[in-house]
């Protein structure tokens, strides 16, 4: 080589070795202390923290306010970036980071008032809660102060400034948005205004199924006057595709306790695995607090210092989504003359006004003008009216009513009094506080007891509401408001029922002779019928059986249908091969079979065939799910009350003539075999349900830029579905990845009351939220084969293998 080509590839060398130089710094220097000792502010006495094997922090504090500012410096350690994004988005302020198209969503929880909201119920919790928020905010900026390596790579790839000092109405903020995740009905009440201009009430009624088993909720017929809104209907339409998304999609989640008589060990036993929308780094971060009169473990909330769900040394607790009817759309009627004014039962009134300036990055600022009106703030002002839209969007508007946009909602309080409760009437009073999102909760305790309570704020509609908050209700009408809430008292609960089991899985939970309403839409109950036979399938239960049932992924829901499927005759010898699988398969949802994913593609094809020519494209786009169109796919293909005919008009033709559904079942599954030989090639015995059936946490926000998807975003075969115990639903209107599990148990958790330490949790990623740390990932295949982790508080068991001790001095 000569000189001058050594030169020229020295040149070029320099600037590989120096940025991979720096490549190797970053990804060390950006990892937490996890040994050691420092020196910080805030402190009243040392604080131990000891990080055992998986990377769990166990703290150790001579008082709660110590351990809770610890549990704010290990959040901001592992989790900074997700706590960035886990205030911001409450607080209306993603544009000044991630640019103008995060704009329309900062208009729409500007809109709603949420850190407005925050900032009062702040003023409304007792002084220990807030001494603990106190506390917490101060260990987060004790680490922000403290720290001597760079910010999570996020920061560095958005241009992000460094985070502001935390403050406790954040940590409420994100409350709050943990009631929207998981309380979504204002978006069927928009369904039922949009399929009001396709459809008539009887049709509507089909294909929003009743819960099995119960009738058609009687309601006035209001399809003419939602017809006579389009333009309103498509103003709100608009609104709620800026919304942020909602966990709700899948909405889901199991919970079971038996008494000492049901378990081998003479004792409780209690499960648990909340459903939620999977992402990297997990929802979830497990954490142990110790101190004098605290010493529980579990799931927290990056940003929320308690643990939401988990154990003490006395107790254990669970929860699942009741999901109860607590958001309300009305239509407020504009004075035609001034628009400062909508119309009340008693007369004119004016809206409330304010302005809200959003900052932009790279982009001047916006601002928008905010209304509310006597049941809320006025959501289709979110978004400029509509262009050369209907003259009525100019005569209403739609405000929304939610019981969590309220200053006396304490849920935050709720969980710090569940973390310190030793028995069943403690727990009930701190149930007391809980406002939103209403949870299903059971509970075990040490002395043998087990309990359940379904504790929030429930409105009560009034007998003459003929809408039964179904549909949006005219605003200027009173009987369509609110007539307060459920007493407490008279919320579901049981306390040491004499069936020594209690169980819940979204289905119905209570009698239909129960006096107060919660919702009409209750999840199907599949899952809670496979749970209770599992339960019933053994006389004695252990911490290994009920790990089993954790496992379960066979679907009733399949199995219910599997026989109207086998009849299906087939057009082609492919069609044949498949219904040959199909008819000797038990609706088991494993992940190395082929036959799940050829009767999810099916089904797929079969409701889009069914569906389509009625609802339209639009509609398709926007509610073409399982939640949607399960049920009614069903009614229709056993063709239960005459809903065969839905099949009669169906988009698919034979010889000219559209035919019924045996027709349609057989040109859905061709269509359905073809789209997965294009996806997974002509070979049907190398289809796997795994494969496609991809476990997906997806980061935010990058898991939307191509470039860097792949190396945040984490996947993992499993097996399940929608339906089945071992939950993992998949997204119809997907059509890159139409199978892929989106929504699964975001964690599990089986608790020992006979020796708590014997109790194991998981969830689905790890507990770093640095896609550097080796801790980024490493829950991810432990949780996909449904494995546990030891839930030990004891310090000589946690400090076995441990990374390190990391000692926190005043």
């Amino acid at each position: 080589m000569t000189g001058k080509l050594k030169k020229v590839a020295l040149a070029l060398l320099v600037p590989v070795v120096a940025a991979a130089g720096a490549a190797w710094w970053y990804r060390d220097a950006s990892q937490p202390q996890v040994d050691g000792k420092r020196t910080l502010k805030g402190l009243a006495a040392p604080v131990d923290i000891v990080r055992d094997a998986q990377g769990i922090p166990h703290i150790y504090a001579k008082s709660p306010q110590d351990a809770y500012f610890a549990l704010g410096y290990v959040h901001a350690q592992d989790r900074l970036w997700q706590m960035e994004l886990n205030r911001r988005i409450p607080a209306g302020r993603l544009a000044e980071i991630l640019g103008p198209n995060a704009v329309d969503t900062d208009r729409f929880i500007r809109t709603l008032g949420v850190r407005r909201n925050a900032e009062k119920i702040l003023g409304n919790l007792s002084q220990q809660t807030r001494d603990a928020l106190d506390a917490y905010a101060r260990g987060v900026n004790a680490w922000l102060e403290d720290r001597s390596g760079p910010l999570p790579p996020e920061f560095l790839l958005t241009g992000a400034p460094a985070p502001a000092p935390w403050h406790p109405v954040d940590s409420i903020g994100w409350q709050t948005m943990m009631a929207w995740d998981l309380g979504g009905n204002w978006t069927q009440e928009l369904l039922r205004m949009r399929l009001s201009q396709r459809l008539t009430l009887a049709q509507i009624n089909e294909f929003l199924a009743p819960y099995p088993g119960d009738p058609v909720l009687p309601t006035q017929d209001f399809t003419q006057l939602y017809r006579e809104m389009a333009g309103t209907t498509a103003q709100l339409e608009k609104v709620a595709s800026i919304a942020p998304p909602s966990y709700l999609e899948g909405m889901g989640s199991n919970n079971w306790v038996v008494a000492g008589a049901l378990s081998e060990t003479g004792k409780p036993l209690l499960a648990n695995d909340p459903h939620l929308g999977l992402s990297a780094p997990a929802l979830w971060y497990f954490a142990h607090l110790s101190a004098p009169g605290l010493n529980t473990i579990g799931a927290t909330l990056p940003g929320i210092p308690s643990v939401v769900l988990g154990r003490n040394d006395r107790i254990a607790w669970g929860f699942t989504n009741t999901a109860p009817d607590v958001q309300d759309l009305y239509i407020e009627r504009v004075h035609p003359e001034d628009r400062r004014k909508y119309q009340t039962p008693e007369g004119w009134a004016e809206f409330k006004v304010r302005n809200e300036t959003i900052k932009v990055k790279g982009q001047p600022d916006v601002t928008i003008e905010v209304r509310e009106t006597r049941h809320g703030p006025v959501i289709t002002g979110a978004l400029p009216i509509i262009e050369r839209a209907p003259v009525d969007a100019k005569k209403y508007v739609v405000s929304f009513a939610w019981t969590a946009l309220r200053a006396d909602d304490l849920t935050l309080q709720a969980g710090m009094k569940f973390n310190l409760a030793q028995n069943w009437e403690q727990f009930v009073d701190g149930a007391k506080d809980f406002g939103s999102p209403q949870q299903s909760i059971v509970y075990a305790d040490v002395d043998g007891n087990i309990g359940f309570i379904a504790p929030a704020r429930v409105p009560m509609r009034k007998p003459e509401n003929d809408l039964k908050g179904l549909a949006p209700a005219p605003g200027w009408d009173d009987r369509y408001d609110w007539a307060g809430f459920i007493p407490f008292e008279e919320l579901p609960r049981k306390y040491n029922p004499e069936s020594r089991r209690i169980m819940t899985a979204n289905h119905k939970i209570v009698d239909d002779d129960y006096p107060h309403f919660l919702t009409s839409e209750w999840t199907l109950p599949y899952r809670a019928r496979r749970i209770d036979a599992l339960l019933d399938a053994q006389g004695k239960h252990s911490m290994a059986s009920f790990a089993a049932i954790q496992k379960d992924h066979l679907s009733l829901a399949a199995q219910e249908i599997l026989p109207v499927l086998r009849k299906t005759v087939p057009r082609s010898e492919r069609a044949k091969a498949a219904l040959d699988l199909i008819v000797k398969w038990d609706g088991s949802m494993d992940a190395n079979r082929a036959e799940p994913l050829i009767y999810n593609a099916w089904m797929r094809m079969a409701s889009k065939h069914v569906f389509a020519d009625e609802l339209g494209e639009a509609l398709m786009k926007d509610y073409w799910e399982q939640r949607n169109v399960h049920r009614p796919l069903v009614n229709v293909l056993m063709n239960k009350e005459g809903q065969g005919r839905w099949c009669n008009d169906a988009t698919i033709e034979v010889k000219g003539n559209r035919q019924g559904c045996e027709e349609v079942l057989a040109a859905s599954l061709d269509a359905a075999l073809a789209d997965l030989e294009k996806r997974y090639g002509a070979d049907m015995a190398k289809w796997r349900w795994g494969e496609a059936h991809v476990a997906r946490s997806e980061h935010r926000p990058f898991s939307k830029v191509d470039m860097l998807a792949p190396y945040f975003d984490l996947n993992v075969p499993t097996p399940g579905d929608t339906f089945t115990v071992n939950v993992g639903r998949h997204n119809l209107r997907d059509e890159k990845a139409p199978f892929a599990n989106r929504h699964a148990a975001s964690l599990r958790a089986l608790y020992d009351l006979s020796n708590l330490e014997n109790s194991q949790f998981i969830h689905s990623t790890g507990q770093s939220g640095n896609v550097f740390s080796p801790y980024y990932r490493n829950f991810m295949q432990r949780w996909a084969e449904v494995g546990y982790l030891p839930m030990k508080t004891r310090r000589e068991e946690v400090e076995k293998g441990k990374l390190g001790v990391l000692t926190l001095q005043p």
